[in-house]
């Protein structure tokens, strides 16, 4: 009875992938995701690269460096890009930016989380 029955289970498979219906089958609606699932995180407004550039210019209106503003307003502000810029993901499903100047006065680390000036540490 067992050969009996994977033989007719693969027929079925067969019938399916053979079908030349354009409707799809249960399996293939059932698997689908959901057309307002989004992968990673909703990010507002252009972001920094890894070059420390600006993906986009002329765009912000933060008039001072504080927690909040965006990853390109802190590049508009500071008047030129980033010395080093790390692009990541958090186990949260974040995006998450460290940005890294190095001044004459000594170096200032600023933390972005999905593009808003989290905090800023200056050793």
């Amino acid at each position: 009875m067992k050969v009996l029955s994977g033989v007719a289970f693969m027929a079925l498979v067969l019938a399916a992938c053979t079908s030349t219906s354009s409707a799809p089958t249960a399996s293939a609606v059932a698997t689908a995701p959901a057309p307002s699932a989004r992968l990673g995180p909703v990010i507002d407004g252009p972001t920094l690269g890894p070059d420390g550039r600006c993906t986009v210019t002329g765009f912000g209106t933060a008039t001072a460096i504080e927690p909040g503003i965006t990853e390109c307003d802190l590049v508009r502000l500071k008047g030129k890009p980033a010395t080093d810029v790390l692009v990541g993901e958090s186990g949260k499903g974040q995006r998450e930016v460290q940005v890294l100047y190095s001044e004459p006065g000594g170096r200032e680390l600023y933390f972005f989380v999905n593009n808003r000036l989290d905090r800023v540490v200056k050793p």
